[in-house]
This record gives C-alpha cells, sequence and structure tokens, in this order.
C-alpha cells in the first residue's frame, strides 16, 4: 500500500474519473468488483461522486443528463495547468476545455493529444488526487495507446520531459516513461490487428485475484473484453464497464497488494 497525501509529480498520473447519465449501474459495478464506496459532493460541486477504498480516495464520478461517451479520463498531474496547456498547443495538442478553476479543489483541462488521445491535466488545490495506489481497487499503472506511438512520445516527452525506455519487442511497440528514475506511464502501439480502434489512455486498477474476479465483471453487468493472461508484470484482464468504458485490472507479483 502506498498512501500519498500531497500532490503528485508533474507528469505522473494522479486522477481519473468518468462522466455517466445512471449512477446506479456504475455504483453496482465497481461497488460489487472493486469494493468502491461512493459518496456525492456538496451541491456546488453538481453531486460530484467520490469513489474510496478504506476511506482513501481512488477515483471520480460526473453524473450528467446529457448522454456522452463513457470513458476513464486520466490526469496527468501539472504544477501549473495554464503553463502546461500552453506547451500542449505548441507541441500538437487541441484544448477540448479548460483551463478552468474546479472551487479551491484545484484547476483542470482537457486535451486531445496529437494522435487524438483525450487526456486530463490536474493542478492540485485541496484536491491532490488518488490519496492510495497497489491496493486491491486503487491505481497501479497508465498507459496510451495509438497507432502512432512515435508522435505521442514526442509530444509527452515535450510536455513533462520523461526519460524513455524502450520495452519493445516483434510486433509490440512499448516505452515506459519515467520521472527521475521513476516509472510514471507507458507509451504502446496498436498491433496490425487493432483496425480502426482510437487512440485513447487506459488506467489499471489492482486485484487481488483476477481469476476469481473475472466471472463478476458479466455478473454487475460489464463484459470482460480480453484475458485474464498473463503478462511480465502481472496476470491482467481487460474489461468494458456497464456504461461502456474500458479500463484494466491487474493482479501484480508484489506483495504490497494485499486484500
Amino acid at each position: 500500500m502506498t498512501v500519498t497525501p500531497t500532490p503528485w509529480p508533474a507528469g505522473v498520473p494522479g486522477w481519473a474519473d468518468i462522466t455517466v447519465t445512471d449512477l446506479g449501474p456504475t455504483q453496482r459495478f465497481y461497488g460489487g468488483l472493486l469494493g468502491w464506496q461512493l459518496s456525492a459532493g456538496p451541491p456546488e460541486t453538481d453531486g460530484y461522486v467520490m469513489a474510496t477504498v478504506d476511506g482513501y480516495v481512488v477515483a471520480g464520478i460526473r453524473v450528467s443528463d446529457v448522454p456522452q461517451p463513457a470513458a476513464w479520463c486520466v490526469y496527468l498531474a501539472t504544477d501549473d495547468v495554464a503553463a502546461s496547456v500552453a506547451q500542449a498547443v505548441d507541441a500538437g495538442a487541441t484544448v477540448a476545455l479548460g483551463p478552468v478553476s474546479v472551487l479551491s479543489l484545484g484547476r483542470m483541462a482537457l486535451l486531445s493529444d496529437p494522435t487524438g488521445a483525450l487526456v486530463g491535466l490536474w493542478e492540485a488545490g485541496d484536491h491532490t488526487g488518488w490519496e492510495v495506489t497497489d491496493v486491491p481497487g486503487s491505481f497501479v499503472w497508465a498507459e496510451q495507446m495509438s497507432h502512432d506511438p512515435a508522435a505521442a512520445r514526442r509530444f509527452y516527452t515535450a510536455l513533462f520531459g520523461y526519460e524513455q525506455q524502450d520495452m519493445s519487442a516483434p510486433d509490440f511497440t512499448y516505452t515506459s516513461l519515467s520521472i527521475g528514475g521513476a516509472p510514471a506511464a507507458g507509451i504502446g502501439g496498436y498491433g496490425p490487428g487493432a483496425g480502426d480502434v482510437p487512440a485513447a489512455w487506459t488506467w489499471y486498477l489492482a486485484v487481488q485475484d483476477a481469476d476469481a474476479i473475472a466471472p463478476r465483471v458479466a455478473e454487475l453487468g460489464g463484459q470482460v473484453v480480453s484475458g485474464p493472461e498473463d503478462t511480465p508484470y502481472g496476470r491482467m484482464l481487460l474489461v468494458r464497464g456497464p456504461a461502456g468504458e474500458v479500463l484494466a485490472l491487474l493482479q501484480t507479483a508484489d506483495e504490497d497488494v494485499v486484500a
């Protein structure tokens, strides 16, 4: 377990949220699958819902009457969202929203990167991001996948100065991005069979037992897209939630990931 009550370093994934039109199915799915407890904020937050594990904040859910494609948005931490947005635009991004202030919680922006993937930026105020990682139901990893990983690497490295480690293999393109020697996120390329799958960020949540949790996905209103399967970093499955959102679940070999 890693508890982090302070803002995340610039360039590190520090938050994820989703917008849905019906909270009920989302609450049943994530509560039953990952043990999330949900609580709505005060009226001034428009009912923004915080998900917690063992009392620690791990994700956000926004409920809207306006139908829209459901997808988890991963936010990268920044010390100055306005400066990061300006850098991002210079590097080829398109601004989808912001920068805007969110009460005293912080400042945010949404960008479409040069490959078309949506990514958020978060400058912490009172809300510093997820408070715990590496326990079941919490964040363990995030990666951007596209048909042009070279463009993605150039963009995100220009934005945050990541160190790059090529981890590619035959028919598999992947780069680990680090800050100060600590892995922060990944950039990968879709394989030839991916077709017209759009570029996107995906976040990984820790689970204790991938094989045991897989049957629960359909029971709770979701769908297993692939897996469970072994990877060099643990046993993984890709799932689709009740609103159509995609996320990855990872059973790691790290002894710190405990029930």
